[in-house]
């Protein structure tokens, strides 16, 4: 969940724990349970991810890039799609009929939202900002995936101020939730 280092590289390695569960899910047997597991952990993964780009990255992308709205705006809506297959598989056991057709949506929408954060949008951020910030927001990503929700929520907010007031309670019942059902372990 914490990396350490500036928010290139915290992100990055989050990318990277995202395509091994992806490579996890797609080796497990159909219809297995395992794969169910392995996707509620792909699940926790990216919404914590998401959460903290949403509250700190996006609103330091706004501030610092050139079109940095418009730049912002297009990796929430990649979010928001990726939030409703979550959604959408949350509901569905590793044995239903479109489990690997939404499972391989998911993955072409997060590869997608990947690549295009890690060739361009990381590019201009380094640019953009000293080290000393990159290294501040890194900090502030791995606060916040400490207290975001666990599960999908795609009518909750995504933007600041009511993101960052809403996510931690949000996050907290999830984790409750987690704890009792043993989800994520």
């Amino acid at each position: 969940m914490g990396h350490g280092g500036d928010v290139i590289n915290e992100l990055t390695t989050d990318h990277r724990e995202v395509d091994a569960l992806f490579e996890e899910i797609q080796a497990a047997t159909p219809g297995n349970s395992e794969r169910k597991r392995l996707l509620d952990q792909l699940t926790i993964e990216l919404v914590r991810h998401s959460v903290a780009e949403e509250q700190y990255l996006y609103p330091a992308i706004r501030r610092r890039l050139a079109g940095g709205d418009a730049i912002a705006d297009k990796e929430i809506a990649d979010h928001s799609r990726v939030e409703q297959l979550l959604k959408d598989l949350e509901q569905r056991g590793a044995d239903a009929a479109d489990f690997d057709v939404l499972v391989t949506k998911l993955k072409t929408e997060v590869t997608s939202h990947v690549s295009d954060e890690e060739q361009n949008l990381f590019v201009q951020l380094r640019q953009a900002c000293d080290a000393d910030e990159l290294h501040e927001l890194g900090e502030k990503i791995r606060h916040a995936k400490k207290t975001a929700p666990t599960r999908p929520h795609p009518s909750a907010p995504d933007t600041p101020p009511s993101d960052k007031i809403l996510a931690p309670g949000t996050g907290l019942v999830d984790r409750a939730r987690d704890f009792v059902t043993g989800r994520g372990k």
